[in-house]
């Protein structure tokens, strides 16, 4: 078993905010979920550019 990451589980709260970006050639996908793994709104995606990703974090 592996002790290391039932660690890291257990540090995951109500206040927990897991933010996960797959990261891809020409487009990037980004979403957001809870600790139980519900997810808050869309996946967003954005271009792989400075302008992409400019317009990502407004």
């Amino acid at each position: 078993m592996n002790f290391k990451q039932n660690d890291r589980i257990l540090q995951l709260t109500e206040k927990t905010l897991i933010v996960g970006v797959d990261i891809a050639k020409h487009k990037q996908v980004a979403r957001a979920q809870d600790y139980r793994g519900i997810q808050f709104g869309k996946a967003h995606t954005f271009l792989n550019s400075f302008e992409g990703f400019e317009g990502f974090i407004r």
